[in-house]
């Protein structure tokens, strides 16, 4: 049941797809318990494994989640990363650029903030923001003052299939430098998505999360729903595919994000270092003296 669910979630690499190819509401079968007594299972096992990552010291793991505003990225996060190490553990929420960002490359902002080897990183936006709110918004490429594009119009289709590439070639440059990069669509519909803003209007713990331009935003549903289909047709990858989660119902959004992670940390071939003889003889000398004492 498992593989026949992430084989559901997960984009195939070189095929067209749309957002609307996804069910939002999908649940793979399971009911709000089960779901959740699955995840606090996973987190459990994430837990063990993640400190044999750490004692490993040959991978990073990089999570990127994408989502329309009110998809759950949060909540997902808080919920599916609670009880591990925080030592082992960073989050990086990407907002609009500052002005010192826009002086680099796109890519700076966020690869100076990849995880170091036994870490888990975990970005909320990312990169992929270039070819998200910047394809919808085009006027925002002339405040990066690229050669070549001076008005809205230079940024036709070649400049987008570019940026997809350079993606492409970030992505396939960390993973062969032992960096696992999992990507999450949380696929919210438009009417979830309205619900959870009277919600958030509603309730005095969470207007502080709502803003207008978040209405705003609505209105260019259609463009954003194109720009994602494009994102996960283009960058899906065989070495780092595009996971679409339905976000509907959180409970199952929470778990199968959890259950996506545990398989691919449990395909690591992880382990505990070895000491050498040399100094596991100077433990045998430690246990002695300890021992000994007094």
């Amino acid at each position: 049941m498992k593989e026949e669910m992430i084989r559901v979630l997960t984009a195939k690499p070189g095929q067209q797809h749309a957002t609307s190819d996804f069910d939002t509401e999908y649940t793979a079968g399971l009911k709000k318990k089960e779901a959740t007594e699955l995840l606090q299972s996973n987190i459990e096992s994430m837990i063990e494994i993640q400190d044999k990552l750490y004692a490993d010291n040959r991978y990073a793991v990089l999570l990127v989640f994408q989502a329309m505003d009110a998809a759950g990225k949060d909540g997902t996060i808080k919920h599916v990363m609670s009880g591990l190490n925080p030592q082992g553990t960073q989050v990086f929420s990407f907002k609009s650029p500052s002005e010192l960002e826009l002086d680099h490359d796109y890519f700076w902002r966020t690869y100076r903030c990849l995880p170091q080897r036994g870490n888990i990183g975990i970005f909320n936006r990312s990169y992929y923001e270039e070819v998200l709110i910047v394809k919808v918004h085009p006027e925002f490429l002339l405040r990066q003052r690229l050669p070549g594009v001076a008005k809205v119009e230079d940024a036709g289709h070649h400049f987008w299939k570019n940026r997809y590439r350079q993606i492409n070639d970030l992505e396939k440059h960390l993973i062969e430098n032992g960096t696992i990069i999992l990507k999450f669509f949380l696929n919210v519909s438009k009417d979830q998505q309205k619900r959870r803003f009277l919600k958030r209007i509603e309730d005095s713990s969470r207007n502080w999360k709502f803003s207008a331009a978040d209405v705003k935003e609505r209105q260019h549903w259609d463009d954003y729903m194109q720009a994602y289909g494009d994102m996960i047709t283009h960058t899906s990858t065989e070495a780092a595919p595009w996971y679409v989660v339905p976000a509907d119902n959180k409970w199952f959004m929470r778990y199968a994000v959890s259950e996506i992670l545990l398989q691919r940390l449990k395909e690591l071939d992880l382990s505990y270092p070895e000491l050498p003889q040399r100094e596991m003889s100077r433990l045998n000398e430690a246990r002695e003296l300890l021992e000994n004492e007094g």
